[in-house]
């Protein structure tokens, strides 16, 4: 599949790491290791917002089981390029997590932090088991350990835009993943 880019986003663009199809492709795979791990159990799904939106909806389509959905909303970078270290939650959960699995959906694993702090929180309100579905790790990033059960790709430590990934809160609605010129973000 050759991917359509809009000349004006090829201009910030440092190249297309993950086409729609690529995609589409892993995360089919994924919703299919869900089902068979959770067939049985009290699943909610919990998308972090506003990353997680596109990849949390694409990947319910692929659980084929009767699941509860949430959303969260954590902030720890602002508008810019770099994380504070300091979480906040922006938007709680409406639906009562004890005694549930729990699938926490995120867009990118960068630092851990946020993930870290998350996953304790939840375990704290007496969910039965807290897990993570990524659509991407950073590695070379990590400062605290993070668990990802399931997991899209791993990529380079670059600005990640498209997919619902952001730059300063544009270019979520791109349908692919693409590494962002550094010119366009170096001075925030």
């Amino acid at each position: 599949m050759t991917q359509r880019i809009n000349p004006a986003i090829k201009k910030i663009m440092k190249e297309l790491i993950y086409d729609q199809e690529q995609i589409k492709e892993r995360i089919e795979e994924m919703g299919a290791e869900i089902t068979r791990d959770y067939k049985g159990k009290d699943l909610i799904v919990i998308g972090i917002l506003r990353g997680a939106i596109f990849f949390m909806t694409d990947l319910l389509k692929e659980i084929e089981l009767p699941v509860t959905i949430d959303f969260m909303a954590l902030s720890s970078y602002g508008d810019s390029s770099k994380s504070s270290g300091v979480v906040r939650i922006l938007k709680d959960l409406e639906e009562d997590i004890e005694g549930k699995d729990v699938l926490v959906v995120e867009d990118i694993v960068d630092t851990g932090l946020t993930l870290n702090y998350l996953i304790k929180n939840l375990e704290n309100r007496g969910a039965n088991s807290v897990k993570i579905a990524a659509l991407l790790d950073k590695p070379e990033r990590r400062l605290v350990n993070v668990d990802v059960s399931y997991l899209g790709f791993h990529i380079k430590d670059e600005f990640i835009i498209g997919y619902g990934l952001d730059y300063a809160q544009d270019y979520r609605n791109l349908p692919y993943i693409a590494s962002l010129k550094e010119e366009v973000y170096e001075n925030n």
